[in-house]
């Protein structure tokens, strides 16, 4: 199949027509920028994908990474791909300009790991977790630490972690135990295990660097008592030197996909010496974790949306070219079988696969776009940016994973059996994208971050400043009679979306927390189609205006392609809402009241 795993004219379409990237060149942080230099971002991004990351697709998933004598071995285009990111300032693009980087817009820097994920998920995650953990360095760490570390993870030739999980804590990192006690040599003995780690350890790099939960002796129980750390496998040493800093690779999972990076599971400590550095103050570790954290959810809604972008392509490619069947009505077999892409279910899946890749990515660029944003405003401005960028984090992480799923699942089902075996990429798509619901905080944390705390943050604020966007669209799909009904279906939903709200807040005052939040995955669906719907209809306006000026068959062509997918969300995934806000407004609390007891034989 050929190499196309994501649009360039989508690309381009949702940076300049949708979200007007180059308007942020007014501000002086990013004034260095033109149009031409994002232009040049986006076509390098997608030469190296196709050169260097696309080629090794199938080998880094049958190749997996293996232990060997204590080290793990990974596919040896790795070391040239993390090399390729730091020479080439994909790394570092992003940092300010005294850090070493080039103060491009999140937005640019989104749209190149949308690129890199969509030519392989696998690879891609290497300099993506050099940049958290440095940014995190940089962020909290004093001169002497972001200058011993920072330039070589920039550089892609140390790698960074972010090392949360534990055996027995799970996703509740209030229950973690890993030791940090502390030496009169400023820094910390760290003793315990972690798990889940990825990249914790690979021969692709010189070295690699954990940014690392543990408890100092002494600290409170429960989240107030966790502090970060920066613990490197290598140590540096006066002159230059590295040593060993007591870290072993207990195992390395092996998973249902993603397998071209390995999850590895640490032991720390064993003979007494593992060294760690604090990085800011004794116990703020979580909240300083949560930066990387919440980079991390927009990077995972980033990559699934990727994923499901390479299979529709795939599966897109397929379906034209395959011939299966005839037209309905037609009766005479010695007629020439149709491409299958002339069949209206295989058009329905495919415009199933569209609507949630281009909305997925329509919203988070959104959400980079209020990120840059926030850098640079002041005051109400700023704060507005804040609000509903920490709103929609939960929403762009969850929203794409999930969704990709079943995206990756309908471009399996074009291919038909062919889907299944390994001859074509969308049964490793499939795998692939299937971790995304799951790390960086699974679906439920997700729903409850939603429902428990971002829709009553400050009063609900966050919640009417959302309301207004999604007004503003309303009206301008107001005026032009082909979308008013799109604009009279969205405002629809958003006011069933606020009697839902309102019903659930007399709930969790009339019942307590646990049937308030009891459904909040449901209202986290609810909300994200809502979301995604305003994205496609601000997309639609976009698409209209541009069809008003006479543009070339090509282009009126994809904008047409644009309205029917708009067409295609309202008409099929919209009418969900009505589903989950029933259950929603519900007052049989039944999974609450379901005992454990009743699932036995």
């Amino acid at each position: 199949m050929g190499d196309k795993f994501c649009s360039k004219r989508n690309l381009k379409f949702l940076l300049y027509e949708v979200f007007d990237a180059v308007a942020l060149t007014r501000y002086p942080y990013y004034s260095a920028h033109t149009r031409q230099v994002f232009d040049m971002i986006v076509d390098a991004a997608l030469a190296l994908a196709r050169d260097l990351y696309y080629p090794v697709l199938t080998e880094m998933d049958r190749r997996q990474p293996e232990l060997v004598d204590g080290r793990v071995h990974v596919h040896p285009a790795v070391k040239k791909i993390l090399a390729a990111s730091g020479e080439g300032g994909w790394i570092s693009a992003g940092f300010p300009v005294e850090h070493g980087g080039d103060q491009v817009p999140m937005m640019l820097v989104g749209a190149g790991h949308f690129i890199f994920s969509a030519a392989n998920y696998s690879a891609g995650v290497y300099p993506e977790g050099c940049l958290g953990a440095a940014h995190l360095i940089t962020s909290f760490g004093t001169p002497e630490l972001v200058k011993t570390y920072v330039p070589h993870m920039l550089a892609g030739k140390w790698q960074g972690t972010m090392a949360l999980t534990e055996p027995q804590a799970g996703s509740s990192l209030g229950d973690i135990t890993t030791q940090a006690e502390p030496t009169d040599q400023g820094d910390y003995r760290i003793s315990g295990r972690k798990v889940f780690i990825s990249m914790g350890d690979h021969d692709g790099a010189e070295n690699i660097v954990h940014l690392m939960l543990a408890r100092i002796t002494g600290a409170p129980a429960g989240v107030k008592g966790i502090s970060l750390f920066v613990v490197p496998r290598l140590r540096p040493e006066a002159g230059g030197r590295l040593a060993p800093n007591d870290i072993t690779v207990s195992q390395v999972f092996h998973k249902l996909g993603y397998r071209g990076a390995p999850i590895t599971e640490l032991s720390l400590g064993d003979n007494g010496d593992c060294r760690g550095i604090l990085l800011g103050e004794a116990n703020r570790g979580l909240k300083y974790m949560f930066q990387m954290m919440n980079e991390a959810r927009l990077s995972i809604g980033m990559a699934a949306a990727g994923i499901a972008s390479a299979a529709y392509y795939a599966s897109l490619e397929y379906a034209r070219g395959r011939t299966q069947g005839r037209p309905i009505m037609e009766r005479d077999a010695t007629k020439p079988q149709i491409p299958i892409i002339a069949h209206a279910d295989v058009k329905r899946m495919l415009l199933f696969q569209r609507a949630v890749v281009e909305g997925s990515l329509s919203l988070i660029l959104q959400c980079c776009q209020y990120a840059d944003l926030e850098k640079v405003t002041e005051g109400g401005e700023k704060e507005k940016n804040a609000l509903l960028l920490d709103l929609l984090t939960p929403v762009v992480k969850t929203y794409p994973s999930e969704m990709g799923i079943l995206s990756v699942s309908a471009g399996l089902q074009c291919l038909g059996g062919y889907g299944y075996c390994d001859d074509f990429p969308l049964e490793q798509y499939y795998r692939d994208i299937r971790i995304h619901p799951i790390h960086e905080g699974t679906t439920g944390i997700q729903g409850m971050d939603l429902l428990g705390r971002k829709m009553v943050m400050k009063e609900g604020k966050a919640l009417m400043l959302f309301a207004t966007e999604v007004a503003g669209t309303i009206a301008a799909a107001e005026k032009r009679p082909a979308l008013a009904g799109h604009a009279a279906a969205l405002k629809a939903a958003m006011d069933r979306m606020q009697e839902v709200v309102m019903h659930l807040v007399g709930v969790a005052q009339a019942e307590g927390p646990e049937t308030f939040l009891a459904d909040a995955v449901l209202f986290l669906e609810m909300f994200s189609i809502i979301a995604v719907g305003w994205q496609w209809l601000l997309q639609a306006v976009k698409a209209a205006e541009s069809l008003d000026k006479g543009p070339t068959r090509g282009e009126t062509e994809f904008y047409q392609g644009k309205l029917f997918t708009c067409r295609y969300f309202f008409g099929y995934e919209m009418p969900k809402t009505l589903a989950l806000a029933a259950r929603l407004m519900d007052k049989d609390p039944l999974t609450v009241k379901m005992d454990p007891a009743f699932f036995n034989d």
